[in-house]
């Protein structure tokens, strides 16, 4: 997969576009900068946009065609993220420290994809918000972009069950028109979870 992704990012387009996701900015928005978490980043359009209204951005993927493009595009902006290359299998990352959690369009394998969430609920400080769009399962109707595998597509359930110990804000599946370059165009079926995590933790307290 990396060897395929790779080579979908070394073309000289930003084949989803160089502007942010519509649902992630207009969230992020509404949020007081802090340190931002974009797992599975790509050619870096969230992670720059993110970074230009003041988030401290950290962004991971295992492409390194996709960083390479992501530090052209933040260098054209002016600004800084930090971009790792990881295999988001492996993911290892510090507990409690990111204000914001965001994972637009990153659908996982079915047997790393739990342990990849609950990690991320790990990073999320108290407080912290997490952000997720992706295809519905449903999206196996359109040509508008996403896996044609089943299993990596995913339902409401299947997102509040991973992301357990987060409080959910907001769960839908609805029909979006996507406009993001090339590879995400046109109709689309999405789930969209919005989720925080709670500012004291829930487990009993040790006498």
């Amino acid at each position: 997969m990396k060897l395929f992704w790779d080579e979908r990012f070394s073309q000289e387009a930003y084949i989803y576009g160089e502007a942010p996701n519509v649902f992630f900015s207009e969230l992020l928005q509404e949020n007081v900068p802090g340190k931002l978490l974009l797992p599975g980043e790509g050619e870096g359009r969230n992670a720059v946009w993110a970074a230009t209204i003041g988030w401290d951005v950290t962004a991971v993927d295992y492409s390194t065609s996709g960083k390479a493009k992501a530090l052209k595009l933040a260098e054209r902006h002016k600004i800084l993220i930090d971009y790792q290359i990881q295999d988001l299998a492996q993911l290892k990352v510090p507990e409690n420290t990111y204000d914001a959690v965001a994972l637009i369009f990153v659908h996982l394998p079915v047997q790393i994809r739990r342990a990849v969430h609950q990690e991320l609920v790990k990073s999320l400080r108290p407080g912290g918000l997490l952000i997720v769009e992706a295809f519905h399962k449903d999206q196996l109707q359109y040509n508008s972009g996403g896996p044609k595998n089943e299993e990596m597509l995913y339902t409401r359930e299947m997102l509040q069950q991973d992301f357990e110990g987060l409080n959910t804000t907001q769960l839908t599946k609805t029909k979006t028109f996507l406009n993001e370059g090339e590879w995400h165009s046109g109709e689309a079926a999405v789930v969209r979870f919005v989720a925080k995590k709670p500012l004291l933790s829930s487990y009993p307290r040790k006498e």
